[in-house]
């Protein structure tokens, strides 16, 4: 027996457990590009409408602390790069970080690795596992966008180097997060060191790109290093090696830590709790606050951080759409139908929800985690009923999405209304636009609770529901998609605030559906057997 022994086995065991995240987010990230290039000869047909583009991107630096320089606006390959160059990468980091901390980490969290190590397979099994698993995924992604841009009719080699650099940036932070997941003893912990460092290496990227005098700051983060590959705009295939060099030290540095380690615990061990439980603790609620606060509070800073980079740009977004007739139509398609900032509002309060509709289902699939790690059942034999506990979670999986949106829109609104002079009249506009949200994001939440009080084991289903409303509201308006299939997100009949007129409709439609499938799935919940 080797130290590699059973890697082969624990890789077709991953790949059955994902069997539907993993292609979700391979389709969902790679055909994302691609999605949207064969658009920007309509939107800019001509070389007056591509040099008024390129002139506005180029004195707008708060739209390059988000999106990267623009290399060249003057091709569709460059606009797609550009728009894509660091969302593309920074979602598929994501996913490899959550992939490689579910089949290590998370596996030693619920016991399952200990079992799993006592047959026979090598110490570093499982490590290699998760991180195939994840570079499956990550060489997926970049497959598909590369055929998908080359489908579009862009150049080859600029789709292959787009391609290439967003699978390297996944695997460099999945390198990061089997170093998390040495260091931290539970899996929200490695999930939020690892993750902190791709913020931070964001961060980095963004103040390096929008300030010339830090340039440099920009060559210090991975995600900076996939945009100097420079695809459609030179090609420069040696700035990979930094990717590929990263991914091998960080991986090194994971496998020398591993064996420092037992199994379950973290070279920084958890700090032992209190011998009696706080009084604050003597209700389902407060075992939920306890459970949920974490995450709540990352995405609140989040959702901040968001809304004053998006309610920043808002004053400036003339510069992306030019002097395009083709690009304002598909902005006020997105957001109504007045002037161009308010559509602006309008479709960034609509992402906003879009988002908040992820935690959404995060904080409501909490209880399905709770149960198979075999925290529930023990609670429920005490006097703690099913409702009164899953009504503790959804506390936060409705309220938290509200506070969430409150946020995002009194920040938006604020930096918005310093830069137009108008505080006082954007803030209130802006935050409707964005607490508008709410109902279609109780939708989400209603629909979580469906597929978890009648089917907890296909739970990932309540995350392809979201990922689907999210298609359709993003995409397809700009891909021209018929109204009836627009229609089935929840988000399409929020009225378009602040652009729109205020309709109480949609919102009670929205709100008696969300009612409905609550009640539906905790009446489920109530019957079903645990486990």
């Amino acid at each position: 027996m080797t130290a590699l022994t059973g890697t082969r086995h624990l890789v077709r065991l991953a790949l059955r457990r994902d069997r539907i995240v993993l292609p979700l987010w391979v389709l969902v990230i790679g055909f994302l590009p691609a999605s949207t290039a064969g658009a920007y000869e309509q939107l800019y047909p001509d070389e007056a409408s591509r040099a008024s583009l390129t002139a506005g991107m180029g004195a707008n630096p708060s739209l390059t602390l988000l999106y990267g320089p623009p290399f060249d606006l003057s091709t569709a390959g460059g606009f797609t790069a550009w728009r894509f160059g660091v969302f593309a990468p920074l979602f598929l980091a994501l996913a490899c970080i959550f992939t490689v901390t579910r089949h290590t980490r998370q596996e030693e969290d619920t016991g399952r690795q200990e079992l799993l190590s006592s047959t026979v397979t090598g110490r570093y099994a499982a490590l290699t596992a998760a991180l195939i698993t994840a570079g499956i995924g990550a060489v997926g992604t970049g497959v598909l966008i590369a055929l998908g841009l080359t489908g579009a009719g862009l150049p080859s080699s600029g789709a292959v180097a787009f391609g290439l650099g967003a699978t390297l940036t996944g695997l460099v932070f999945a390198t990061v997060a089997a170093i998390s997941a040495q260091l931290a003893e539970y899996s929200r912990t490695a999930n939020g060191v690892a993750t902190a460092v791709l913020g931070f290496a964001f961060l980095l990227r963004a103040v390096g790109d929008s300030a010339t005098d830090v340039s440099w700051l920009s060559w210090l983060s991975p995600l900076g290093w996939s945009l100097q590959i420079r695809p459609f705009a030179g090609d420069r295939w040696a700035v990979a090696v930094l990717l590929v060099g990263a991914a091998l030290v960080l991986a090194s540095v994971a496998y020398r830590l591993l064996p420092r380690r037992d199994v379950g615990m973290g070279i920084f061990p958890a700090r032992p709790g209190p011998r009696t439980a706080a009084p604050g603790l003597r209700s389902p609620f407060a075992l939920a606050w306890r459970l949920h606060r974490g995450a709540l509070t990352g995405w609140i800073a989040g959702f901040a951080v968001m809304g004053a980079l998006f309610g920043s740009l808002a004053a400036g977004i003339g510069d992306v759409v030019g002097d395009s007739a083709q690009a304002q139509q598909m902005f006020e398609r997105l957001g109504g139908a007045r002037n161009l900032v308010d559509t602006f509002l309008a479709a960034i309060a609509n992402i906003f929800g879009l988002i908040a509709a992820m935690y959404a289902v995060q904080a409501t699939l909490r209880m399905r985690t709770e149960e198979t790690a075999l925290r529930l059942e023990p609670l429920l034999a005490t006097r703690v009923r099913r409702l009164a506990l899953a009504g503790s979670h959804l506390v936060f999986s409705l309220l938290g999405t509200a506070v969430l949106l409150v946020v995002a829109g009194l920040f938006a609104g604020l930096l918005h209304g310093l830069r137009v002079g108008d505080v006082g009249g954007q803030v209130p506009a802006v935050l409707g636009a964005t607490v508008a949200q709410v109902p279609a994001v109780w939708v989400v939440v209603g629909i979580s609770v469906v597929v978890f009080g009648f089917a907890p084991k296909f739970a990932a289903v309540a995350w392809a529901v979201a990922g689907v409303f999210l298609l359709l509201s993003l995409f397809g308006p700009v891909v021209q998609a018929p109204q009836a299939v627009l229609d089935v997100s929840p988000f399409t009949h929020v009225p378009k605030l602040p652009s729109a007129d205020f309709t109480v409709t949609p919102f009670a439609w929205l709100l008696g559906i969300a009612v409905v499938t609550l009640a539906a799935g905790l009446a489920g919940f109530r019957r079903r057997d645990i486990g």
